[in-house]
């Protein structure tokens, strides 16, 4: 059903300093004023299929990832640490990037091998992060990595909607999107 009154409301909020609305919390990356969209949190959505986290769609994975992204975690922390003394950063790693509403719900999010956003927190209320909801936190990766699997097909796919290099290009718009082969 359509809120008829969301634009009415938007507008009386619309000139209020998020700080001085009723029941408002301060303004962070993950608490921004978006008590009018009731999209589902990173613990509303599946982080896995019951097997790994999106494997219908990772068929043939490249044995190499895993290991992979653990390197270049390792290696570029001390880099990180040092950008994030507070330590407000996340890596994920095959972890679902949330981009729209879809049923099932997977089929709206990108899983890249490896992917780095900067201040936002780790975890989130306590909680590690099940997986990265875009709409919840409007910040873009900064660097979005896929391993090739096959003949990189797929990662450089550009079909509106569906294709992984549409999808970065032009939703989820990281820094850099790396094909790594």
């Amino acid at each position: 059903m359509c809120d008829r009154s969301f634009p009415t409301s938007l507008a009386k909020l619309k000139n209020k300093p998020h700080e001085e609305r009723e029941g408002s919390s301060p303004m962070t990356a993950i608490n921004l004023p978006t008590d009018l969209t009731p999209f589902p949190d990173h613990t509303q959505l599946p982080e896995s299929n019951g097997t790994f986290v999106f494997a219908k769609r990772a068929g043939g994975k490249n044995w190499q990832e895993h290991p992979q992204s653990i390197l270049l975690t390792d290696s570029i922390t001390p880099v990180l640490k040092q950008l994030h003394p507070d330590g407000q950063y996340c890596i994920g790693q095959d972890l679902g990037i949330y981009w729209r509403l879809t049923d099932p719900p997977e089929r709206g999010a990108e899983a890249p091998d490896w992917f780095y956003v900067g201040n936002v927190p780790p975890l989130l209320d306590g909680i590690t992060r099940r997986s990265y909801v875009f709409w919840r936190e409007f910040i873009a990766p900064m660097i979005a990595l896929e391993f090739v699997s096959g003949n990189g097909n797929e990662e450089r796919d550009k079909t509106p909607w569906t294709g992984k290099f549409w999808i970065y290009e032009q939703v989820i718009r990281p820094a850099f999107y790396g094909i790594y082969e």
